[in-house]
């Protein structure tokens, strides 16, 4: 049976990069627990991948989370894969490539913040800050 947490942060590792490489997969999943870590953000793992959202919105931190498609995995080999990555990271088995980045987004979009934050990396399809 599952944690909350890691259903959580295995959902997020699942729908925001199941077809990156595993260590930017595992990246971001630290950003999520870099989040948890930091005063700024809840102090959960549910809380801070579902923060934002609110009914009718789509002011979610992770976009799958609030684009109204079903956020139950489909690709049973990813999920499976994403569960094990939320596993490691949770028990601090797995070291933060990301610097400790509590920012990110795909390397196709340039959101207004990024010129705002310092960058720590590239890692996969994603570019990560804190």
């Amino acid at each position: 049976m599952l944690t909350a947490a890691l259903t959580c942060l295995a959902l997020n590792v699942y729908h925001e990069a199941r077809g990156d490489s595993l260590t930017s997969q595992v990246a971001v999943a630290h950003v999520v627990m870099n989040r948890v870590a930091h005063s700024r953000w809840p102090d959960d793992v549910c809380s801070v991948v579902k923060q934002g959202y609110v009914k009718g919105r789509s002011d979610c931190q992770f976009s799958w989370y609030c684009d109204g498609k079903s956020d139950k995995p489909y690709e049973l080999e990813a999920w499976a894969k994403a569960i094990l990555i939320a596993r490691d990271v949770i028990s601090g088995e797995s070291i933060d490539s990301t610097k400790g980045a509590t920012h990110y987004h795909a390397r196709y979009v340039n959101p207004w913040w990024s010129d705002y934050l310092e960058e720590t990396g590239r890692i996969g399809m994603h570019v990560f800050y804190k």
